[in-house]
């Protein structure tokens, strides 16, 4: 652990300012801190829609911009905290060089996470302001249901004042599981902009708060009071006046501060939204209010995403929104309506669309959907959101998030997974893993292979088997299943299939009059540029064993129930369950895609031509495939686990040696000849292992940042 060390601290005081210089084991900081007429010291004050920080003797306006950081890297859940102080540093000079001045974190990270961001700002020309968030915990939230549980509410107040601590260099916090802990001797305090307290609030822990403490009519404190609150309303300004009066009482000092709030919980009317619970209950900051000797001032702070909830797509004022390129635009409507419905600054603490394969839900009209997006289009629409939030008088957001996070799950994908081994390999198909705009991709320092068409990264490679003139070779990763096909020409040979074998006992004999050797689960099935795909048994669909006989929301299938029926049919995700519109009295039907459909480009982020979506690219003679783990059900490629067969128990997991591959053009005419197929098998991993990579869309932010100020 680290030695605790001395603070040597020379204050000049100059007209009700605190100008100091630090000296903290050799680093020396320069900050400057307002100082009233109380000797409270505060650096940022909310007013005016704005954020303002004191610098240079004077308070400046400042549009927040900047990042939410997660707490983790590839191989490690968040508990676990895996980020080392070394990662923090060259993150933040990442993050400061793309013009960003904010990181907000949702909760207590271990001392590196401050021990960095104490000496980065020790020398940068400017410094990383810091939003700190804390969490509470939602294991007590669903056992209790009520904000007023003594371990609720008292807990969140212990918390709150271990974070305060913490940001002031003044903690010793003992180990528990899943928490940070160590030594907490850095004072970054003179960089926090304020406190982001809470989570996005589940309804029914709202309404029954409410519903349970019906004389919590009104809460007066020292520095916050409510008027006209709802009891959760009071429960939010009791703990945030506790923030306040812990911090002034032992630091002489105050922050701004904020609730963590979303869409769902607005204080806005949705009515033609189709789920009840996304418009049940209000929280709203409005009725919390701050007392004089509160002076750095209350913000809203809000998650808003352009493509949830629903009320997104069908809330008719939204939809009859044009902005000023004369564009439906759905989600600057949606900013619009909130913030004429505030008196305080409003940040949007989290915005952004996923650069991944993989898609969850759409946005009708601006096509900014939850996934299926490219790391290109992901800065253009990330630039896009944050000129609506600046143009429309916000006082600053925060994009979720700067670095991909494969811990994460997606309720369309989460089924077909294992869940403690999702920190371990990169799911495509898994959109919340691929919201970052810094990648985590496979290999040391590069990809075991660039799908651009070209054979260099299979020089060393022999092949898998030879099909008459095809060779076929094979490798894979943390994220990809590769294959190269040599001596076929994409344009003038014709579709070629590649049959793939992946669990023993069920699959077919044959697709396309060509007979298999073993039985295939799926087939890859190349055929011209814009209408190649991957296909599945129908006895092992999983999309259609869930939403089809377990859930029954889509058609019974003809062959789900049949081994070796001879069919393969595409492979798809669902988008939307059927939906109630109750405003326009209509039902919106089941919404899914084909996700097994393969998309042509360059996947070679050095290439001119990259298209990050791409899964396939042919150059002369040669042919790259990428599939996704996920589009061959395996549930966790670090343990050679795959679906087992869906008609016995289910969907879980069960061990293979490997996958079964062969290769060969279609042929029009029956043919007796058995289609050859071998073993690729791949070694087990522990640990992934991989390298950064900024995005195009982190360049595309850097310069979207540079215009605000």
């Amino acid at each position: 652990m680290k030695k605790i060390i001395s603070i040597s601290v020379l204050c000049i005081f100059i007209i009700g300012v605190v100008s100091y210089k630090i000296d903290i084991g050799g680093i020396e900081h320069k900050a400057s801190i307002y100082r009233d007429k109380d000797s409270i010291a505060y650096m940022s004050k909310a007013e005016n829609n704005s954020f303002y920080i004191y610098k240079n003797d004077e308070w400046n306006k400042v549009f927040i911009k900047g990042v939410n950081l997660g707490a983790t890297k590839p191989g490690y859940f968040p508990g676990e905290f895996g980020i080392t102080k070394e990662d923090y540093l060259r993150w933040f000079q990442y993050i400061s060089d793309m013009n960003a001045n904010t990181i907000r974190v949702y909760t207590i990270l271990k001392p590196d996470f401050y021990d960095a961001l104490y000496e980065f700002n020790s020398r940068a020309d400017n410094p990383l302001y810091l939003l700190q968030g804390v969490w509470i915990n939602e294991e007590y939230i669903a056992k209790y249901k009520n904000a007023y549980n003594p371990l609720i509410k008292d807990s969140f107040k212990s918390d709150i004042d271990t974070v305060i601590d913490v940001l002031h260099g003044n903690k010793v916090v003992t180990q528990k599981p899943g928490m940070a802990y160590g030594i907490y001797n850095s004072d970054v305090s003179p960089y926090v902009l304020g406190y982001i307290l809470g989570i996005e609030w589940d309804p029914d822990f709202v309404i029954n708060t409410n519903k349970s403490n019906q004389n919590a009519t009104q809460y007066d404190g020292t520095y916050l009071y409510t008027k006209n609150a709802s009891p959760f309303e009071n429960f939010l300004c009791e703990v945030g006046d506790s923030c306040i009066r812990y911090e002034t009482k032992n630091y002489n000092t105050q922050s701004t501060i904020s609730f963590t709030n979303w869409v769902t919980t607005d204080m806005l009317n949705h009515p033609n939204e189709p789920l009840s619970n996304e418009d049940l209950v209000s929280v709203n900051l409005e009725h919390i209010k701050t007392k004089e000797d509160f002076k750095p001032g209350i913000f809203a702070s809000y998650h808003i995403y352009p493509y949830y909830p629903d009320s997104m797509n069908y809330q008719k004022d939204y939809i009859n929104f044009k902005d000023s390129e004369g564009k439906t635009n759905t989600y600057r409507a949606y900013l619009r309506d909130l913030k004429k419905n505030h008196t305080m600054p409003v940040l949007v603490g989290e915005f952004g669309v996923p650069s991944a394969r993989g898609k969850a839900h759409d946005s009708l009209y601006l096509g900014y959907n939850q996934g299926n997006i490219s790391e290109k289009q992901q800065g253009q629409m990330d630039a896009a959101m944050l000129e609506d939030i600046y143009v429309e008088g916000y006082a600053g957001g925060l994009i979720f998030s700067f670095q991909d996070e494969w811990f994460k799950r997606t309720w369309n994908t989460m089924d077909f997974d294992i869940a403690d081994r999702r920190a371990y390999w990169n799911n495509q198909q898994t959109n919340e893993q691929h919201f970052g705009l810094l990648a985590f991709d496979s290999g040391q320092s590069k990809s075991s292979c660039y799908v651009d068409g070209s054979t260099q990264d299979w020089s060393n490679e022999a092949p898998l088997l030879t099909n008459r003139k095809q060779e076929l070779f094979i490798k894979s990763d943390e994220a990809y299943v590769y294959f190269m096909i040599k001596n076929y020409r994409l344009d003038t040979d014709g579709p070629l299939l590649i049959p793939i074998d992946t669990i023993q006992g069920q699959g077919n004999v044959s697709y396309w009059k060509m007979l298999f050797e073993r039985n295939a689960d799926f087939v890859i099935l190349i055929d011209g540029r814009s209408n190649s795909r991957i296909l599945v048994d129908p006895y092992y669909d999983t999309f259609q064993y869930l939403y089809g006989e377990k859930l029954g929301m889509i058609p019974a299938a003809t062959n789900f129930n049949k081994k070796n029926s001879g069919e393969f049919v595409p492979m798809y995700l669902c988008t939307n369950k059927s939906l109630v519109l109750p405003q326009d009295k209509i039902t919106i039907p089941f919404q899914k895609y084909e996700t097994g459909a393969l998309h042509y480009g360059n996947a070679n982020p050095s290439s001119g031509e990259y298209d990050s979506l791409s899964d396939f690219c042919a150059k002369e003679d040669t042919l790259e495939i990428r599939i996704p783990w996920q589009l061959l059900n395996i549930m966790d490629p670090s343990t050679l686990s795959v679906v087992d067969d869906l008609h016995i128990d289910g969907i879980k997991a069960t061990k293979i040696q490997g996958i079964y591959v062969g290769v060969g053009l279609t042929d029009k005419n029956a043919t007796t000849d058995k289609l050859k197929m071998n073993l690729y098998t791949w070694n087990p991993w522990d640990m992934p292992v991989y390298h950064e990579r900024l995005k195009p869309s982190y360049y595309i932010m850097k310069e979207a940042f540079a215009k605000y100020s």
